[in-house]
């Protein structure tokens, strides 16, 4: 039988990441879908761990070849996508996939994997709030946070395209939703 592929996207600051790392520790059988990116590592980010950090002629030259499954030029400049051999080689380990992908990229494999793929949107509780978080995270200068905001308007209004809406007010709750869809999903661990 296959693997299963659970999608979590969220606009940036939303919480994600935080609720992938959360399913990943669960011990679901779910490994992590390493994505690739033309950005330059960040402090403690690993190659291969991380992301697949790559130059933009050789991200393009993938492309071209229809090595991604998705991809999207996130921020300008800076592509993202999801490698199919990364895919086929968890598959192929006998684990299910996990995704922590952006609002496109999320709807873009939903539609590739349709009944084999479950698609969780993370919405902030507020715009407001969004802004604190990304503010509070401390990695982006204010004209690159107005940036992430203005883009996650937009991606509020994507939110339809997902399977289940989890709104993150609070953590521990929004876990537990999480958690809950995913077991029933994939079935819960043995």
């Amino acid at each position: 039988m296959m693997g299963k592929l659970v999608i979590i996207s969220a606009p940036s600051g939303a919480g994600k990441t935080t609720l992938v790392q959360h399913l990943l520790e669960s011990r679901l059988n779910l490994e992590f879908s390493v994505s690739a990116t033309t950005r330059a590592p960040r402090e403690n980010e690993k190659e291969g761990v991380d992301y697949y950090f790559m130059p933009a002629a050789e991200f393009k030259k993938r492309e071209e070849e229809n090595e991604f499954v998705e991809w999207e030029e996130v921020y300008e400049g800076l592509m993202y996508g999801t490698l199919r051999s990364e895919v086929k080689r968890i598959l192929a380990s006998g684990n299910n996939v996990i995704f922590d992908v952006d609002v496109v990229g999320g709807i873009h494999l939903k539609a590739e994997y349709g009944l084999d793929a479950v698609a969780i949107f993370i919405m902030p509780p507020s715009i407001r709030e969004l802004e604190r978080r990304l503010v509070k995270r401390g990695t982006d200068c204010p004209s690159k946070i107005n940036m992430r905001i203005e883009k996650a308007v937009y991606e509020i209004t994507l939110a339809h395209h997902f399977d289940y809406i989890v709104i993150n007010d609070n953590l521990e709750e929004a876990k537990n939703s999480v958690y809950n869809i995913v077991t029933r999903f994939i079935g819960t661990p043995d």
